[in-house]
């Protein structure tokens, strides 16, 4: 079969895009910076904060620093977060562990939220030494959002990978009709006319109004959230 590695972003009216894609036999560091450097040479800026919205993978992250500095602003996915201590637990224990990391996660305020998440790293303490390493090694970067003060509209939409995890499923059901793959030149056209067609009917995230204040929380300065909110009234 054949891997791509595909950038997803979203625009200051809220408006989702697929950015670009990248083909590779593994998601590693060279094929995830292949990729950036693609979106960089096509005209996205090194200069500007961007929240990066990402699973665990090191190789992804490796090529988001590599790239655009050991600075990046990141929000772990709480999916994928979630997925990876609950892996580390026995069955009876996933829907208390699931409850708790979600009344942490869907508290408003940065300070409470990081309170409520250290007593679940207590409780996974006492289940599994393995559980409890999984949320410290990613602690704060799954409270990114709170952090920056961004509403909980906005912060429910951003918290998890699901917008481009939902183009995956689609373009996998659009590429079903394909019986042989003759190569790697027509998997890729394929890879990326689907998503370009599924782009189509992409809705704006929720909160889409309250992009200023990220806009904001990033220093990108008060051109740019006024321009969030022209796009809005507009």
């Amino acid at each position: 079969g054949y891997l791509f590695v595909v950038a997803l972003g979203v625009d200051s009216g809220g408006r989702k895009h697929i950015l670009g894609l990248w083909e590779g036999a593994t998601e590693n560091a060279t094929v995830c910076k292949m990729l950036l450097g693609d979106l960089v040479s096509r005209g996205l800026r090194t200069d500007r904060r961007y929240l990066w919205v990402i699973d665990g993978s090191k190789a992804l992250r490796k090529g988001i620093e590599e790239s655009f500095g050991a600075d990046v602003v990141v929000q772990r996915c709480h999916a994928h977060k979630e997925r990876n201590i609950l892996d580390h637990l026995p069955k009876k224990h996933h829907a208390t562990v699931r409850m708790k990391l979600g009344a942490a996660w869907g508290m408003k305020d940065y300070a409470e939220a990081r309170a409520a998440l250290k007593k679940v790293v207590e409780h996974l303490r006492t289940l599994s030494e393995a559980a409890a390493k999984s949320l410290e090694e990613a602690f704060e970067e799954t409270l990114t959002l709170h952090r920056l003060g961004v509403s909980d509209l906005l912060r429910r939409s951003l918290r998890t990978t699901n917008a481009i995890e939902n183009n995956f499923s689609l373009t996998r059901r659009g590429c079903r009709n394909v019986k042989r793959w003759r190569s790697g030149a027509m998997a890729w056209r394929w890879a990326g006319a689907v998503p370009l067609d599924v782009e189509k009917r992409f809705h704006r995230i929720k909160g889409h109004r309250d992009l200023g204040q990220l806009l904001a929380a990033l220093g990108r300065g008060p051109q740019e959230a006024e321009l969030a909110l022209r796009k809005e009234v507009a």
